[in-house]
């Protein structure tokens, strides 16, 4: 019979079924049938170790995951752009954009609502970064924002190399409505602001106030 005590197993034997040796004869014949038996040195225990040989099947997930590329989402290039300089102004808008709205972005007269710092960044960071900056906007329905990009003052020479690329950058994203330097207190020629478009959520929202008026 056998009978669980905790984690260990315990296995009940009746009395009547176990055979006592109980002379000396019947000892020493046990002995001499046992003494070639050796004990076995091995632990009780699986073998767990890991493999030194990698399986076919792995190998080749192995070399998939190498040669696959990684897909990049973000539609910026980091390819050769048009010079711009320190004074040059940013002005762009998408076709649909209110006069008088582009008018007050051209301005400042709306609130800003978040800042995207590209300074000390390289081409590629601020690449990687616009794109999220933009979608995070758009997300969080974050309308009127500003980007610093600098002036390149000191580059020796004198192209804002940042400002270049994201006067590229800004009408190839599709949520971006409309930028325009900004005005002096804000960082002039030094920043843009950047009108966003808005996310499905503030559509409908916009929708449902209109249509029960």
């Amino acid at each position: 019979m056998v009978d669980r005590c905790g984690d260990r197993v315990l296995i009940l034997v009746k009395p009547e079924s176990v055979s006592v040796m109980t002379s000396k004869d019947e000892r020493l014949a046990f002995l001499e049938e046992m003494k070639d038996v050796q004990r076995i040195r091995k632990p009780n225990r699986a073998e767990v170790s890991v493999p030194k040989e990698l399986t076919p099947g792995h190998l080749e997930r192995q070399r998939a995951a190498v040669e696959k590329p990684v897909r990049d989402l973000n539609p910026l290039t980091s390819d050769m752009v048009e010079p711009l300089t320190a004074h040059d102004i940013l002005s762009w808008q998408r076709p649909g954009v209110q006069h008088g709205v582009f008018r007050k972005l051209r301005l400042g007269q709306y609130p800003i609502e978040a800042r995207l710092d590209l300074h000390r960044m390289t081409v590629e960071e601020a690449r990687r970064e616009v794109f999220g900056f933009i979608n995070d906007c758009v997300h969080y329905g974050l309308r009127s924002v500003i980007i610093l990009h600098g002036k390149g003052e000191r580059n020796p020479d004198g192209i804002a190399q940042l400002k270049s690329y994201l006067a590229k950058w800004l009408p190839e994203l599709a949520n971006v409505l409309a930028f325009h330097s900004a005005k002096k207190h804000h960082g002039g020629t030094g920043a843009v602001y950047v009108m966003v478009r808005k996310n499905d959520r503030e559509k409908q929202h916009n929708r449902e106030i209109h249509g029960s008026r």
